[in-house]
């Protein structure tokens, strides 16, 4: 197995290939420092490219999911600096930007290496989830959580629109417009059943050991089937949301066209007639 070595983040993966993630900042309420975010773009990064990692569970250390961003960092970061000077002194706004920009297209590109690797992704939520919790769980496949769990879209209460997913990924997460806007608008708290009713959630239990026995049999199920069926389902869900159904069609055909080759197909279909349990080699 490969070794993932991380500061801000556990991982493991099991013999049948489900990786777990865990972020282990339990002191810090698991605020999302620069290393935090560095750590899970380069840790889904390698995992696309892993053929031991076949699906992913995605949870938290400590008393709650996360706190979302680490304010404390962040107010000793770019955003408390002025930025570059001209020759007066003076701070040159427009070149201030220019690299504030590349400062969070890092941070997008960290939370879209989750929606990216083409391994599913069950995300397991319990306590609060604030913020940037939001733009990591709805760069997830799946989501459930715990009936203590709540989630809060805070970046207004901080003065700033949120700028890492959440406005991109949660309307086509739950369909609902008018009540995107009115968590994203308000940062109001949004209880486990309330986001199991909007479709952020597809289930609710009762207890963190509940929930991640729930999940990693989610992800071990997923693990079982053919690697090729896998991630070509997964990318081909993300392809067709975001595109008509009709480009979702036609790159389909394409994809397939290819992935049809896969003995794959052949393995599962024999084995379907002779009532066995197929095995896949890994991808």
């Amino acid at each position: 197995m490969s070794s993932y070595e991380f500061e801000c983040i556990k991982v493991s993966i099991s013999a049948e290939g489900v990786a777990h993630v865990e972020i282990n900042r339990p002191k810090a309420l698991n605020a999302f420092s620069t290393q935090t975010w560095t750590e899970i773009g380069q840790c889904f990064g390698r995992f696309k490219t892993d053929g031991d990692v076949r699906s992913v569970v995605i949870s938290a250390a400590g008393r709650m999911f996360t706190a979302g961003l680490d304010l404390k960092e962040a107010s000793k970061g770019s955003l408390a600096q002025g930025g570059p000077a001209n020759s007066n002194g003076a701070v040159d706004v427009a070149r201030r930007g220019y690299y504030h920009r590349l400062h969070i297209l890092t941070f997008q590109e960290a939370i879209s290496a989750v929606e990216n690797c083409d391994k599913p992704v069950v995300a397991v939520v319990h306590g609060a989830c604030l913020g940037v919790g939001i733009d990591l769980t709805t760069a997830c496949d799946i989501r459930m959580c715990t009936e203590d769990a709540y989630f809060m879209v805070k970046e207004v209460d901080i003065g700033m629109a949120a700028d890492v997913g959440t406005l991109q990924r949660l309307p086509k997460v739950v369909g609902n417009d008018s009540w995107v806007r009115e968590v994203c608008l308000t940062a109001r708290k949004i209880p486990a059943h309330e986001a199991q009713a909007a479709g952020l959630v597809s289930h609710v239990l009762a207890t963190k050991e509940a929930a991640l026995e729930k999940a990693f049999g989610v992800a071990a199920l997923i693990a079982e089937k053919s690697p090729v069926a896998v991630v070509s389902t997964k990318h081909l869900l993300n392809y067709s949301r975001d595109h008509s159904v009709r480009e979702g069609l036609e790159y389909t055909a394409i994809w397939n066209a290819l992935a049809h080759n896969s003995h794959d197909m052949a393995t599962a279909i024999v084995s379907s007639l002779k009532k066995q349990k197929a095995q896949f080699p890994k991808l």
